[in-house]
């Protein structure tokens, strides 16, 4: 069945009565009879006129005095007035006389346009499409329209059993209002998707190829399974793109049929298709026109061989290989057109590409639209051509992907070329939509171990329209505080030259958890600033310098580990009161980088290369030297498919020193999911002995304490696959991602271990520790008074406890790969970008902190 649209008739009413009133059909009232005249006409007189002069109403006739008249003249006469919906009653007078008497009601004004029942739609939305407004004349002409539009715009909405019916309210002083009152009904869904003709491929295979989907359970978030005409073109167009990619040269769909069920809720798509006969590629030729071209390496080139079966997309592939390499060449609107020859006996399909010959061309004019906040400078300066140059289809590609790497602006953005003055001269344009460049994120974490985090950060990429960027960030969490600043001037003066500074505060503190009970260990405070300077060096290369100074305090909390004023190794472990103390870092250091990625925000091909030094010992007290190498390649599959794989790796070395624990490398959460932040690499165990049984034996592992002491060695690995979804989830902004991860860190100095009751155990005897006298707060000595009560004050009785007696152990100082493979999912949700990581870890080492659950969200403006 298809659909018929229905318009109640408009109801008049008094503005008393207001819905209650008599209907009046819609089609135009039939001029009354007029009696059979004729003669001269000796008077014209216009009566019910308000708004129009007699002048005015006499002009939308043919009427005149002194001039002769007949029936069909009158009749003529009250239809031109009636024409011109200007009048809601016309009757002439007079005609056995000659003195003509034009009696006419005009139509009235319109006061307001009033819309009821529509929820789907906005009312701004629906004034867009109505042409009808106050103060104009009221005709129903304009009314049956308006309607006609409303119930397309809600069919466009696949809203197909809507009924609009319009209404009108008479006023005083001939006005009314317009209500229009809709009933918008439900989303009419695409119920099945019928295929015949269909043989080679199922039924199921060619609906994956459709934009359109059946309505079921599993795509309620999509809105593709809503009918929509247009869908409906495309879906075919698809259906041949599918069959002509897999050979079948003479596959056509012979009809399309959607039919609305008698409810109106759903409708019924049938597709009619002609497989035919499955092609192979025959002779594939390159006949080119212009000298420069070796014909037989292009056609070698192109990747298509004789035999294999036939693919139209390698075909339109192609196509543009030619083009992009007479665009190399400086020709910017070659003509490559492929002549098919197609043998129906031996199903074979040749194909000769021909490359007509044109004028090399030049670059008469770079136009740049749409950058409302940008400057113009800062994309053209991102642009490889200059206008009067030579044109170039790489340095033209190379300039868009440079352009979509600022991350200004929204994606699949190209830069178009037409023919400027002459033939010889292209125009390149580039239209472009901005995007938010400012980001306002929080984030939050959840670990295993009960550590939550928060951080703020604001951040802004294009400061001023300038593409200087601007960041401020802060974090709080149970291990660790900072904030941080920075600023980077990419072109300084208007050079290639970019320049940035940074300032940071960073407080770290390191703990234990025994139960639910976290201990400090150290804390780590590091204040500093580090400036920056990078120059290209080609098109792809950059070099950069830097300088950087930092004070860094790490300190142990005195009441717990102190005693007499001095770092006790017996209850902090030897190589933590190695660490401590102040100290300054002044470094230089420098990065080598190769960067070909098509986007900083969000690539989905091209490679960066990164190889970095710093040295420490430009003055301060630290000396060392540090060499990191980072690498990152993609690869957009097709399909909404992208692969990136990262590796990376890093050494430090002391120079006349030991290096620092606080200078090692670190892995974990971030770097390496699945495991805990600094959750890999070497450690310190703690295990206690139960002293009252002989030999002492070690409690249960659960009263186990650990510090991550870092490694002056450590790589890592990522392979991460981003997966395409429905157009549902694409609506939703869902990007859900699978990747595995490999790494470890390791190498430095083995610590000092202790073991309480080594000796004991050996001898077969009780344990006994040492004892250490309590300290307040402040770290003053306590003492017991004559009540049992602690004093500051020397009483001769020292407060004092039993050292817990303990064997250390060191783990994790391997080379040995960890890995772990999980699954993370990006939403771009209504308040804010969202990302959920779920990782799990394969193998791991001795001591090896594990899973981690962790999310981020923050917004854009």
């Amino acid at each position: 069945m298809f659909l018929v649209l229905a318009v109640v008739p408009i109801v008049f009413a008094s503005a008393g009565a207001q819905r209650a009133a008599t209907a009046v059909p819609l089609t135009q009232p039939q001029p009354p009879a007029t009696p059979v005249a004729g003669g001269t006409i000796t008077s014209i007189r216009v009566e019910g006129a308000q708004r129009l002069e007699p002048e005015t109403v006499l002009s939308y006739t043919m009427l005149r005095t002194g001039q002769p008249f007949t029936n069909e003249t009158l009749d003529q006469a009250i239809k031109d007035l009636y024409a011109s919906e200007l009048f809601a009653d016309v009757v002439i007078a007079g005609a056995d006389t000659g003195q003509l008497v034009l009696r006419v009601r005009e139509n009235p004004v319109i006061n307001r346009i009033i819309f009821e029942g529509n929820k789907r739609l906005k009312e701004d939305k629906i004034k867009k499409e109505v042409k009808l407004a106050p103060r104009q004349i009221f005709t129903r002409t304009a009314v049956r329209q308006d309607v006609a539009r409303i119930v397309e715009l809600y069919r466009r909405q696949g809203r197909f059993a809507a009924v609009v019916d319009p209404k009108m309210v008479s006023l005083d002083q001939n006005r009314v209002d317009v209500i229009f009152e809709v009933s918008e009904g439900p989303k009419s869904k695409v119920r099945q998707i019928n295929i015949l003709g269909n043989a080679v491929f199922s039924d199921s295979k060619l609906r994956e190829q459709m934009a359109t989907k059946q309505s079921r359970l599993t795509t309620l978030l999509s809105s593709n399974t809503s009918y929509d005409q247009d869908r409906l073109a495309y879906d075919q167009q698809k259906l041949r793109q599918f069959y002509l990619t897999e050979g079948y040269a003479d596959f056509k769909v012979t009809s399309a049929v959607a039919e609305l069920t008698p409810d109106k809720k759903d409708f019924i798509i049938t597709y009619v298709v002609v497989e035919g006969k499955r092609y192979k590629f025959g002779d594939v030729t390159v006949d080119s026109d212009i000298r420069d071209f070796d014909n037989k390496k292009l056609a070698t080139s192109l990747g298509i061989n004789k035999g294999d079966w036939y693919d139209a997309k390698k075909v339109e592939t192609s196509v543009d290989s030619l083009s992009e390499a007479a665009g190399l060449f400086g020709y910017a609107f070659t003509d490559v057109s492929p002549d098919f020859q197609r043998d129906k006996d031996t199903l074979t399909m040749g194909i000769n590409f021909h490359i007509a010959e044109t004028k090399r061309t030049y670059v008469e004019r770079i136009d740049i639209n749409g950058n409302t906040q940008t400057q113009d400078k800062v994309i053209r300066r991102e642009i490889r051509l200059s206008e009067g140059d030579a044109f170039n289809s790489f340095q033209v590609k190379r300039s868009q992907d440079r352009i979509n790497s600022l991350g200004y602006f929204q994606d699949k953005f190209e830069i178009k070329q037409t023919q400027g003055s002459a033939p010889d001269r292209a125009i390149l344009t580039a239209d472009l939509q901005e995007k938010a460049t400012g980001e306002l994120s929080l984030s939050a974490g959840y670990s295993s171990q009960d550590k939550a985090t928060i951080q703020a950060s604001i951040k802004q990429r294009n400061f001023r329209g300038k593409g200087q960027e601007l960041r401020l960030s802060a974090s709080y969490s149970t291990y660790s505080k900072s904030i941080e600043a920075g600023f980077t001037e990419p072109y300084l003066f208007g050079s290639n030259v970019a320049v940035g500074v940074d300032l940071f505060r960073r407080d770290y503190r390191s703990y234990n958890t025994v139960g639910d009970t976290d201990t400090t260990t150290y804390t780590q405070v590091s204040t500093g600033f580090q400036v920056r300077a990078a120059v290209p060096l080609t098109e792809y290369w950059t070099a950069s310098a830097r300088y950087g100074l930092s004070y860094d305090q790490v300190a142990l909390d005195k009441a717990t580990y102190y005693t007499n004023g001095v770092c006790d190794t017996a209850l902090a472990g030897s190589y933590l009161c190695d660490a401590i103390g102040n100290r300054w870092t002044s470094s230089i250091g420098y990065s080598l980088i190769r960067d070909s990625l098509n986007s900083r925000i969000n690539p989905t091909k091209g490679s960066r290369l990164s190889i970095s030094q710093d040295f420490a010992g430009v003055g301060g007290d630290t000396r060392y030297l540090r060499t990191t190498i980072v690498a990152a390649k993609y690869w957009g599959l097709g399909s909404g498919f992208v692969l990136n794989a990262q590796a990376e790796g890093g050494h430090i070395e002391g120079i006349g020193q030991d290096v620092r624990l606080t200078d090692r490398f670190f892995l974990g959460n971030p770097q390496l999911r699945g495991f805990d932040i600094r959750g890999v690499g070497p450690r310190v165990t703690r295990q206690y002995y139960d002293t009252s049984v002989v030999p002492s034996t070690l409690t249960a592992s659960s009263n186990d304490t650990s510090e991550s002491l870092g490694g002056d060695t450590y790589y890592r690995g990522r392979l991460e696959l981003e997966l395409p979804l429905g157009a549902g989830a694409r609506e939703l902004g869902l990007r859900p991602s699978i990747y595995a991860d490999i790494g470890a860190v390791f190498g430095g100095k083995t610590p000092t271990l202790t073991d309480s009751c080594a000796a004991a155990i050996v001898a077969a005897v009780a344990c006994t520790t040492a004892t250490r006298q309590y300290t307040n707060s402040n770290g003053n000595l306590l003492f017991l008074d004559a009540d049992g009560n602690s004093t500051t004050t020397n009483t001769g009785t020292p407060y004092t406890y039993a050292l817990s007696a303990y064997r250390e152990s060191y783990s994790g100082n391997s080379p040995k790969p960890r890995v772990s493979i999980g699954i993370g999912v990006n939403w771009n949700s209504p308040f804010g970008p969202l990302r959920i990581d779920l990782a799990k870890a394969l193998l791991k080492q001795k001591g090896d902190d594990t899973k981690l659950v962790t999310f981020n969200v923050g917004g854009q403006f």
